[in-house]
């Protein structure tokens, strides 16, 4: 989900052991230094009141507003104004704007239709009852070790939603004599600088509710819509809608209650799936966000400057993922941008989306009481994204939420007698294209992984897996096509692993359990890799990761592999549904056709659409767009 955490946490005073000792605070004032030496390094917080607690309060009593200068010229996310009509399909939108949206990580959709039906009288009426427990979060920068962790997982007061905007409200007014209409650049310069004074103040947020405040009433133009977040993941063109159970903040949406300065810090979503945030009534929020393609330039600056060695893993850059997964790690987009990672911005104010792409890093905090709602959803693009996810849960040993290879499997199954009978059901050839390679990759990594065990394992026996996914007893891997059982471990084991590293002697004992439908799945991917263009696509993935690390397991294995695309007849066809190449072909051709005509009267438009920083709006359209 785009706020999942239960925590804030704090950015490293970097110790002077480290390399770079010009990464202070976030906010704080960097002593200037004459070239090539190294910036003094600042006094720990003492938690003695001795002179070194009081220079440290009097250093930073010296912040002055110059220091959040960089907050006035950050970059803006794109912002999208559909019109009625191209607000009628969520995912169809989004696929529309995101070739270019995806390049921010993030971007800020506008509804044109409001709700009838107030968030509040939803959640009090429609949902009775309805109560909630926040989460405490220190209002600070700190060391971020072991032992400031724990200071992270306080648990709050419960409240209904009234009593919750009553306190929120209250607080506001303490701080600024009035409880709204507060300037977005103000509050989040104000927001910067408590967390560089590292007073003892805390918030409370409201985060990982179970629910939605979108009314179920017909009538009500949003609650009725393909934007209800209720209903979205399961929309015909989200990969979710294959799930047979329901995951909350997954496939339920979540609320998010916060109030001033209450934050979620930087992580990517669960898969790298999409994440679509609205906000239903309050204050602004204020979102950072990092494209997905600089993802491993953000994750390789937090271990170099921000976290301490002593919570760091063996697993390197994917320790640093796992940590951030905890949502615990909040870091200024200045420091970010001094070292070269990209960000960019978006206030979202009521009645407006969020959508963040897949592996795209967000954080970002509130300007005082709002009530905001998100869930995740994935569309064909997602799954070379969520393959990549996939291995790296695998090499963490981390548990996944939703079964990748089952998803895939499921929507190539489908694809063949959907474009058979329905040419242009797919937003357009890329979706088809995704499906088609990530597909066969998929297949062609099985089907050599069992080419190589029948060769360690000349006695290796092999039956019908039964149905559904079961996890790895080694790595976590959910196995969907094929696993192995043998003396050896306690349970399955995926075949992704080197059997002679790990010293597998079972011989005869060792059961390979397949998929019944694999001779049909083979025979799929055969004719999606003899669409134009797609065995290519194929074989230059397979080179890459994570294919490669599952082709180099088994080094010594003698004679030279055929993937099945080679040992199966070209003429193959699908006998459970009849769908020849051209067939599939041929409905790829006709799709092609008519979006090109239809590119060619519309200009692929987009109705009163914004793009911050506005040279990208010029090169588009000749002139320069507005900021919001």
């Amino acid at each position: 989900m785009a706020e999942t955490g239960d925590c804030l946490s704090c950015e490293k005073r970097v110790p002077g052991k480290y390399k770079h000792t010009d990464v202070l605070n976030a906010v704080q004032k960097v002593t200037k230094t004459k070239s090539g030496r190294e910036v003094k390094k600042p006094r720990r917080h003492d938690s003695s009141h001795g002179k070194g607690n009081v220079s440290q309060k009097r250093k930073a009593r010296r912040l002055s507003m110059d220091e959040f200068d960089w907050i006035d010229t950050m970059k803006e996310c794109p912002v999208y104004r559909p019109s009625k009509e191209e607000f009628e399909d969520a995912l169809v939108y989004v696929q529309k704007i995101a070739p270019e949206a995806s390049k921010y990580g993030i971007c800020k959709i506008v509804s044109p239709v409001g709700s009838s039906v107030p968030a509040g009288v939803v959640l009090m009426k429609e949902q009775k009852h309805f109560k909630f427990t926040t989460k405490l979060q220190p209002l600070r920068l700190a060391e971020w070790n072991n032992s400031d962790k724990i200071t992270f997982y306080m648990r709050g007061r419960n409240y209904t939603i009234r009593d919750f905007e009553i306190m929120a409200n209250k607080e506001t007014a303490r701080r600024y004599c009035i409880s709204g209409c507060l300037p977005p650049a103000y509050v989040e310069k104000e927001f910067w600088k408590e967390m560089a004074l590292a007073k003892k103040g805390m918030v409370e947020y409201g985060i990982n509710i179970d629910g939605s405040a979108f009314s179920s009433t017909f009538a009500d133009p949003l609650g009725s819509s393909k934007w209800n977040l209720k209903i979205l993941p399961r929309l015909p063109r989200s990969t979710l809608r294959l799930l047979v159970n329901e995951i909350p903040g997954v496939t339920e949406p979540m609320l998010y209650i916060g109030m001033l300065f209450s934050m979620f810090a930087w992580h990517v979503e669960d898969h790298y799936l999409y994440s679509i945030n609205y906000q239903h009534c309050g204050a602004a929020k204020t979102w950072y966000g990092v494209p997905g393609h600089e993802a491993l330039q953000f994750e390789n600056f937090i271990r170099d400057h921000v976290y301490n060695e002593e919570i760091l893993s063996e697993n390197g850059i994917n320790g640093v993922f796992n940590i951030l997964q905890e949502r615990t790690t909040m870091v200024s987009p200045k420091i970010l941008l001094q070292y070269g990672v990209p960000v960019y911005k978006a206030v979202q104010m009521p009645g407006e989306f969020v959508v963040t792409f897949p592996r795209a890093y967000h954080s970002g905090f509130s300007h005082g009481f709002n009530c905001g709602e998100a869930v995740n959803f994935a569309i064909a693009e997602w799954f070379s994204f969520g393959a990549a996810a996939s291995e790296r849960y695998a090499l963490l040993g981390k548990m996944p939420i939703i079964s990748y290879e089952e998803l895939l499997c499921a929507e190539a199954m489908l694809l063949p007698k959907s474009l058979a009978h329905k040419p242009y059901c797919t937003a357009d050839s890329i979706d088809v294209r995704c499906v088609m390679t990530s597909f066969s990759c998929l297949l062609r990594s099985y089907h050599r992984a069992r080419w190589c065990l029948e060769k360690l394992k000349t006695s290796l026996r092999t039956f019908s897996k039964p149905q559904g996914s079961f996890n790895c007893i080694l790595c976590k891997r959910l196995c969907y096509v094929a696993y192995l059982e043998c003396k050896c471990y306690a349970g399955p084991t995926c075949l992704f692993h080197d059997f002679e590293t790990f010293n597998c002697q079972c011989g005869s004992s060792c059961c390979l359990f397949v998929t019944e439908d694999i001779s049909k799945m083979e025979a799929v991917a055969q004719m999606f890799e003899a669409e134009e263009g797609i065995h290519r696509e194929v074989e230059q993935k397979m080179k890459s990761q994570p294919y490669l690390r599952m082709q180099t397991l088994f080094p010594c294995i003698q004679g030279k592999y055929r993937p099945y695309c080679e040992t199966m007849s070209s003429g193959t066809q699908n006998v459970d549904t009849g769908i020849k190449i051209s067939m599939i072909r041929s409905s790829s051709v006709q799709g092609k056709q008519m979006r090109d005509k239809k590119q060619k009267a519309n200009q692929w438009s987009l109705t009163t659409k914004e793009h911050l920083p506005g040279a990208l709006y010029a090169c588009h359209h000749g002139k320069k767009g507005s900021k919001t």
